[in-house]
């Protein structure tokens, strides 16, 4: 399946985002560590924000590299 560039690029800014939602929900359940079980649920947040920051910046990096 071919993607464009301008569709990469959507994807890309559709990741980023997700990644900031995912980090700021990992912050938030980090602040509010009464209960032991969130440490464990913010470092998830935290894991899933670094990889939709990075499949974002894969995205971006391929839409940039090659006119489709």
């Amino acid at each position: 399946m071919k993607m464009s560039s301008e569709t990469r690029r959507a994807v890309s800014v559709i990741l980023f985002y997700s990644a900031l939602l995912f980090c700021l929900l990992g912050f938030a359940s980090r602040i509010k560590m009464e209960f032991h079980g969130r440490v464990q649920i913010s470092t998830d947040f935290f894991v899933a924000a670094a990889v939709f920051g990075a499949f974002g910046l894969v995205f971006l990096l391929m839409s940039l590299g090659k006119k489709a």
